[in-house]
């Protein structure tokens, strides 16, 4: 498989340049130069596949031959080694739980596998991968897991002070080692645009290989296809399947998409977002305006210029009745997610985080218009790394799995900066 930037498609690079490399020097994203469907067979033995099985399965078809097949393989059984639960909320609505990695987020499917991927990739080079990462919660905590202790790779990520929850914060800022945390006075849009910058910087590309565990990684998105097949094997009915993800910078819906492009047949796709709605007001014919993040309960999706839109783009040949056709969005208030919070709590027992409440909100509100289609709501985090809002909430004590109880007694250090690039460059250069 070969790779090209969304801004020039006639130069292509290898799967290890792609990953390695992170973003193309003209500020473009790196994509697939064709998705090549997966077989009949592959879809008769879906339902008793096992998770790395599926994953291997996929990624083979975008990593090959820059990764042999036998260690591939090996990296997707350490990668994907634990389940997503699909649940059900009624006869056409279902809850993929993503959150039984060991960071309790999506997330860990991504990072699990890069931190392998590059780990491999790496060998060799004599120096150091520096890997600069922007996040909004839980990409933080997933990707410091990932990598620590990784040979030959140091980690530096970059968060918005204040714009985390307190778990979030502690899962990133607590491993020390080759794991750097950077408190930025701003949003995430500010990490995001900031990380960027030091990619198209030459001092820094001279003086460090550097490289993204953001979802601009390519590296990241494709792991992320994994899931979408695992809970689609699970549904009872498979008519009419809409897929409903809980939206910030995009890369899970992106992920989608690509698994709809290799043949998972996907009826159509809901993004739900929070008051960040920027994509939902292109999909509405408005046009595409960045703008600065809001805060809100659902934090880790407080994104005003999603970095995957240009990816999306791409997949539809920049034609926006194609992604209308494609993809639904919704926003959905602070209000309304606590309002849905409470309702699934109450009528159905289950305990849903802000972000999984923006989901079940946005796909109720196509199913209204859509009956019949059968719905996967992606719960993208535990609801125990958002308990202050979720006890605020539902007024119930919400018990803390051992990963996260384990944080309580541990000391957050972190760098803090403000959001101009000059501070994060000096940082760099005196490391």
């Amino acid at each position: 498989m070969k790779y090209y930037s969304t801004k020039n498609k006639s130069s292509f690079y290898s799967f290890r340049h792609a990953v390695l490399k992170g973003l193309p020097e003209d500020n473009g994203l790196f994509m697939p130069e064709k998705f090549e469907k997966l077989s009949a067979s592959f879809f008769s033995a879906l339902k008793e596949m096992e998770m790395s099985a599926i994953g291997y399965a996929i990624c083979k078809k975008f990593a090959e031959p820059d990764i042999p097949a036998a260690e591939l393989e090996k990296i997707c059984k350490e990668a994907f080694n634990f389940s997503v639960p699909l649940v059900k909320l009624n006869s056409h609505s279902y809850v993929a739980e993503l959150f039984h990695g060991p960071t309790l987020a999506f997330k860990d499917f991504g990072a699990r596998f890069m931190a392998r991927i590059m780990s491999y990739l790496n060998i060799g080079e004599k120096k150091r991968l520096t890997i600069l990462v922007a996040t909004s919660g839980d990409t933080g905590g997933a990707v410091a897991d990932g990598f620590f202790n990784v040979e030959g790779i140091e980690v530096i990520i970059l968060y918005p002070s204040g714009g985390v929850s307190d778990l979030q914060e502690k899962q990133l800022t607590t491993y020390g080692g080759n794991i750097r945390a950077i408190e930025v006075k701003g949003t995430f849009d500010d990490c995001q645009r900031m990380v960027k910058s030091a990619f198209l910087d030459k001092d820094l590309s001279a003086q460090y290989r550097l490289s993204s565990a953001n979802s601009i990684n390519i590296a990241r998105l494709i792991p992320q296809m994994v899931y979408y097949f695992s809970s689609y094997a699970q549904l009872p009915d498979k008519e009419k399947v809409v897929f409903t993800i809980p939206s910030g910078n995009f890369g899970n819906l992106t992920a989608g998409l690509f698994a709809q492009c290799i043949g998972l047949p996907v009826s159509h796709f809901v993004a739900a977002t929070n008051v960040n709605d920027t994509v939902p007001l292109y999909l509405s014919g408005k046009g595409f305006t960045p703008r600065p993040s809001l805060a809100t309960i659902s934090n880790a999706m407080d994104v005003g210029n999603p970095s995957n839109f240009g990816r999306m783009l791409e997949l539809f040949n920049n034609s926006l009745p194609e992604i209308q056709q494609a993809i639904t969005a919704f926003s959905v208030s602070d209000s309304e997610t606590e309002a849905m919070m409470k309702r699934i709590y109450i009528e159905k027992g289950y305990i849903t985080d802000p972000h999984g409440a923006v989901g079940i909100a946005g796909w109720e509100k196509y199913l209204s218009a859509h009956p019949g289609s059968n719905g996967i709501i992606l719960e993208t985090a535990h609801p125990a790394k958002f308990i202050d809002t979720v006890e605020r909430v539902l007024k119930i004590s919400v018990p803390l799995p051992p990963a996260l109880e384990k944080l309580r007694s541990k000391t957050k250090t972190a760098h803090l900066i403000s959001s101009d690039f000059s501070e994060l460059k000096d940082y760099l250069s005196s490391l």
